[in-house]
């Protein structure tokens, strides 16, 4: 009893202080609001090519929502769903669940195929060029499939893998584990090299328009690797990061660090940081205008311009805000709050994605988790 008092308090105290600081509330239009079946999700929104939106609940269901906010289908997996859906060009949706199943999906929510695993899959996929789908479990092995759902390959690792990978341009796939290794894999499934760390890997990397990655460890380091895995430079930030970077047009980096939201030089110097009251394992997204939208656990989406200024929040009232926000062309966030999904759109600065590799969490609307080249 005691406890719930004082988290209680605490959660009270943490809103007072967010709407006491709140700059402009009233900064987006609320396009619409659904209300999601059960509730909770760590997962992010996902847009198909079509406009259709993916929300992913970690009562294990998988939600198609049409651009106007109705409802198209639900489909139920056996357990939570902490993967964040992926969209290939043909319109399948693919994501993981902890029923020890990867699943795919037709655009009209029947099951395409089911691929089981040993363990839960937390990984989010990503989609090669080829239509190669990849994902990490927790039974400690790395899958390549085919569009068919027949296994390519599985490389092992020495531990659980929740890591979501990337995929480079000459089609390398990059992935961490709780094994504390950074891997590099051909095509192929051959390993390229590997990179140890001081704690095990639990973030989405990113990938730069040079090759450059970045990635964080729970050994408090941000790393950044040239593409034959030799260290470029390392950023020791003092504390536990499981947030997953992103990249602007001018390469400048952004994170979240413990309780700050960060910007980082490509060169790895600190730009600016900026407080947030409470730490954030999510990724920001980066608009053509310089705009940072982030969200934090229990409230609140935010925004920075591109010199760390708070431009404004929207606060919810779900029960938990941990995934990283959606941009679609027209400038609308999907975001969802562990409650509800909704669809915003900045009253004023509305803009599509930054023009970069990197500029949101798995790359772009789709998640495919591939490098993109600016245009």
């Amino acid at each position: 009893m005691h406890l719930r008092l004082f988290a209680l308090i605490t959660f009270l105290s943490l809103s007072q202080i967010w709407l006491a600081t709140a700059e402009n509330t009233n900064a987006v239009t609320v396009l619409w609001q659904i209300r999601l079946p059960g509730g909770g999700s760590e997962s992010a929104p996902t847009l198909g090519l079509d406009g259709t939106v993916y929300q992913a609940l970690f009562h294990g269901w998988l939600m198609a929502i049409a651009p106007n906010g109705e409802v198209k289908w639900k489909f139920k997996t056996g357990r939570e769903i902490k993967s964040s859906p992926a969209i290939a060009e043909d319109g399948t949706i693919y994501a993981g669940s902890r029923d020890w199943s990867f699943y795919a999906i037709t655009p009209d929510g029947n099951l395409k195929w089911k691929f089981t695993t040993g363990a839960w899959v937390d990984s989010s996929p990503a989609i090669g060029i080829d239509g190669t789908v990849y994902f990490g479990s927790w039974d400690k092995s790395f899958y390549a499939l085919t569009p068919e759902g027949t296994v390519k390959w599985k490389y092992p690792t020495g531990n659980v893998i929740d890591s979501s990978p990337a995929i480079g341009t000459d089609g390398t796939v990059y992935f961490g584990s709780h094994d504390k290794v950074f891997y590099a894999l051909a095509p192929d499934g051959k390993l390229k090299w590997k990179f140890d760390t001081g704690g095990e890997i639990e973030s989405s990397p990113a990938i730069s328009a040079e090759g450059t990655i970045y990635f964080t460890s729970t050994d408090g380091n941000f790393y950044a690797l040239r593409p034959d895995g030799t260290e470029w430079w390392r950023l020791h930030t003092g504390g536990f990061i499981g947030s997953s970077p992103t990249i602007d047009e001018e390469g400048q980096i952004y994170l979240s660090i413990n309780k700050l939201e960060t910007s980082i030089s490509r060169e790895g110097k600190i730009r600016w940081q900026r407080g947030t009251e409470v730490p954030t394992e999510t990724a920001p997204t980066i608009t053509a205008n310089g705009y940072e939208y982030f969200s934090l656990p229990w409230l609140r989406l935010g925004a920075y311009d591109r010199a760390g200024n708070y431009q404004w929040e929207f606060i919810m009232r779900g029960n938990n805000l941990q995934s990283s926000p959606c941009l679609d062309p027209a400038g609308i966030i999907y975001t969802c709050d562990g409650i509800s999904l909704f669809a915003l759109k900045p009253i004023t600065n509305a803009n599509s994605l930054a023009n970069s590799s990197w500029p949101m969490w798995r790359a772009n609307p789709q998640h495919t988790g591939r490098v993109q080249q600016p245009r």
